[in-house]
């Protein structure tokens, strides 16, 4: 059984943004793909997706619509802006930076 994982402060933006560059969901979809994608070894909860999902719409690097979800319900559909793809590139580099630095200690240390 895969253990919860905390993520490092900052990669949750990240990996919001980089779902969303594949296409808008609604914040439950969201956590789905997360999920799915980590083989469920991430699980956001709505106490820490909203509010990032409202500063990075604050930010510009969202928009957001209300629709209605393939089960007949309303909710907010978020999607990427311009300005939110141009993030999204600016944190790739800045994570693999850091991931390169990380690796590097560990190895030589």
């Amino acid at each position: 059984m895969a253990q919860k994982s905390d993520l490092l402060q900052g990669s949750l933006d990240l990996l919001i943004l980089r779902v969303l560059s594949r296409g808008e969901l609604h914040g439950w979809g969201i956590t789905q793909k997360l999920e799915q994608l980590s083989k469920s070894a991430l699980q956001v909860d709505e106490g820490t997706l909203y509010p990032a999902l409202y500063r990075m719409e604050a930010k510009g690097w969202l928009q957001a619509d209300w629709r209605q979800t393939e089960n007949n319900r309303r909710a907010k559909f978020y999607a990427l802006t311009r300005s939110g793809r141009k993030q999204l590139s600016q944190a790739q580099e800045d994570w693999q930076r850091m991931s390169a630095i990380v690796d590097l200690i560990l190895e030589t240390a």
